[in-house]
């Protein structure tokens, strides 16, 4: 009997994937890539045709030869690594590594599911590996090389060591920096809003809202306007001169994409990217199930399509059907406008992989993060496949002595999808019912009410939001934005607090010097293009070194004049009232692998060195006298405890009813929790 070695990455698929071949199969597992470009040069020999050298990675040296053997001992291989880009590179990689007999049977395979159907399906319809998705990731990989180790040491020349540059993460420093200069630039305007108190009944009461005259609309911008107005109205009645009842459709939200998955998550669950894409790699490997086994909960995490299968389109609608009704099942398939060239449509969008695998029954399977990632998953896809939501909309116009006032209200006729999800959008869409008006009726006045507003700037990024308007652009593809916002994180060019993205001096002397000495890098339409590029080397229509052959040159230029023309950048340390208790000088923050810390600015004279604290602006609830800090153990985990010595409160998590201290209001992270 023949003996069969199938190769996957994780070894967390071993388990799923075990369970549906039989015994002439042997699965392995790489552990991701086992070869790649050194660590310690470029590996990318700028002046020799760009030349990649490859080697096996450290430590990865024993597993290879593991799977050599395992490979010269097997009559067949199948090599199932990853679905994309990265998977189809570390399948070439290994099959080149075991330097096989050219009658040695290897193939490749892949599957968007971890499901039985999906494996045997694609044991049966075996490929040869992909060398246009291969030259893809090598020209990508090649650029990013190219660009983190030519410029990085500038870096480290002009600012300081340990900083480094990158294709996307530029142009996501860049747009934060924008972003940043548009909100300290902002200059409000004012503006008024007034509404009209009227009485309905003899105890009822309507609040309409201004529009303007004769039907035209005003702009209300200053209080003497709204004064004006009010004095014209003055006990004139309101008189509803249009009533306008209708429907309004609200279509179901498309299945989830790499992005727009990290998106709601990050709105909806307060993950931040890295952690949805860890949640979900755990869901598409497999969980274990009393009675299943391991089991693959969701398909592929890596995507920007939204196609569906045609059996998923089947036993999704079959499912709304028996547990919702016919009146609920759409025959629509959802589909996305046209985005050009920017979908890859070689992976399906991100659904569960058995439809009657219900969140709430699988509950105590999951840890608490997995159960809230696989509900959204499984809800929005279950609600993509169900009919729209009908409102009843009503706009009712009155007129005040030639004066415009609007009332609207908007009524759920039919929940179709939104049975099964709400974006934050529909939670918010809620207005109330009118009563039963006719033209003609007329209204007498309460009460005016008059505001005075200004006109905000634009809000910080979120993760979220800077995703969405990665994705909008075309920069970069949905596998790299966490990497990218980690790295930037990382490196401190970035902070983060309460959802909301902020540049730092760091990053804003680091951007500087991208803008003024690699404009190309940090210009979007030029990462755009590249991406179109590299998009063009996966379908074979330009090749892999011609990408580079273009993109070099302007590079090497600039490289040469930025090592003779940038000046040096001086970047001040953040000076705390913290005074250090050795030398008496006032502790600086700085910077360790656990985060943030307090050091003596005169070191290595003075090494005094002290925890870091955030304020809280909570009592403890033990001693009931000081404030408590939000700390950090050695290995990053947020924790709470009381900012006295003498006191040994400690939590985990801030208690939701905690007393704030009168005076440090201003600490209280309420969006949050000071979670």
């Amino acid at each position: 009997m023949s003996k069969k070695l199938v190769i996957v990455e994780s070894p967390a698929k071993v388990k799923t994937i075990s369970k549906f071949l039989g015994k002439d199969y042997t699965i392995e597992a790489s552990m991701g890539h086992l070869i790649d470009l050194p660590k310690s040069s470029i590996g990318v020999d700028v002046d020799n045709d760009f030349d990649v050298k490859y080697i096996t990675i450290r430590g990865k040296g024993q597993l290879l030869n593991k799977l050599k053997k395992k490979a010269k001992q097997a009559d067949i291989i199948y090599l199932a690594t990853d679905p994309d880009r990265e998977g189809e590179t570390i399948s070439w990689h290994l099959k080149n590594a075991f330097n096989l007999p050219d009658d040695k049977e290897v193939h490749r395979i892949s599957f968007n599911e971890i499901t039985k159907n999906a494996v045997t399906n694609a044991i049966n319809k075996p490929r040869d590996i992909d060398m246009n998705l291969v030259n893809s990731q090598q020209a990508r990989r090649a650029i990013d090389r190219i660009v983190g180790y030519k410029i990085s040491p500038i870096l480290w020349d002009k600012v300081k060591n340990k900083l480094s540059a990158g294709r996307v993460q530029s142009v996501a420093l860049r747009l934060i920096s924008e972003r940043e200069d548009e909100i300290s630039k902002f200059v409000p305007d004012e503006y008024w809003t007034l509404t009209a108190k009227l009485k309905v009944g003899k105890s009822s009461h309507i609040e309409v809202n201004f529009y303007g005259k004769d039907g035209k609309k005003i702009e209300l911008k200053d209080q003497k306007t709204v004064d004006d107005i009010i004095a014209d109205i003055g006990n004139n009645k309101f008189k509803i001169v249009d009533v306008k009842k209708s429907q309004r459709e609200k279509k179901p939200p498309l299945p989830f994409t790499t992005s727009t998955m990290q998106q709601e998550a990050g709105k909806i669950l307060n993950f931040p990217i890295s952690k949805t894409m860890s949640v979900a790699q755990k869901l598409y490997e497999g969980i274990d199930l009393p009675g299943r086994g391991t089991t693959a909960l969701i398909t592929y995490l890596r995507t920007d399509s939204t196609r569906i299968a045609d059996e998923a389109i089947v036993a999704c609608k079959n499912y709304i059907e028996q547990n919702y009704g016919n009146a609920y099942a759409s025959d629509v398939v959802p589909q996305e406008k046209d985005k050009g060239n920017k979908v890859q449509d070689a992976h399906e969008a991100i659904r569960p992989t058995y439809i009657d695998l219900v969140p709430a029954d699988i509950k105590d399977s999951l840890s608490k993060d997995e159960y809230k990632l696989y509900s959204l998953i499984w809800r929005r896809f279950i609600a993509c496949r169900m009919k729209s939501a009908i409102y009843d909309t009503e706009k009712v116009t009155f007129d005040a002595n030639s004066y415009t006032f609007n009332a609207n209200s908007s009524k759920v006729a039919f929940q179709g999808y939104l049975t099964m999800y709400k974006s934050l959008e529909d939670e918010e869409a809620k207005t109330a019912k009118l009563p039963d008006f006719n033209v003609g009726d007329e209204l007498d006045l309460d009460t005016f009410n008059k505001e005075q507003h200004f006109t905000q700037p634009p809000a910080h990024f979120t993760e979220s939001s800077l995703v969405k308007l990665l994705e909008e652009n075309g920069i970069g593809r949905p596998s790299t934005y966490a990497p990218t916002i980690n790295t930037l994180l990382k490196r401190r060019y970035i902070t983060k607090e309460k959802k909301n993205l902020f540049i730092t001096e760091l990053g804003a002397a680091v951007n500087n010097i991208m803008i003024r000495a690699f404009n190309d890098i940090v210009d979007e339409k030029f990462t755009v293009n590249m991406e179109k590029q590299l998009d063009e080397v996966e379908s074979g229509s330009v090749g892999w070194k011609d990408v580079l052959r273009e993109f070099y040159p302007k590079l090497k230029e600039e490289l040469e004049n930025a090592e003779k023309n940038l000046e040096k950048v001086s970047i001040k340390e953040e000076v705390t009232e913290e005074k250090c208790e050795k030398c008496g000088a006032n502790l600086v923050v700085k910077y360790g692998p656990y985060g943030k810390f307090l050091a003596c600015p005169n070191f290595p004279e003075c090494r005094f060195t002290k925890t870091y604290f955030e304020h809280t602006g909570t009592l403890c609830p033990k001693c009931k006298k000081n404030e408590v800090y939000k700390l950090r153990t050695k290995r990053g985990r947020i924790f709470f405890g009381c900012s006295s010595q003498d006191c040994d409160y400690m939590t985990w998590q801030l208690p939701k009813d905690a007393e704030v201290i009168p005076g440090l209001e201003k600490y209280v992270d309420t969006e949050n929790n000071n979670k």
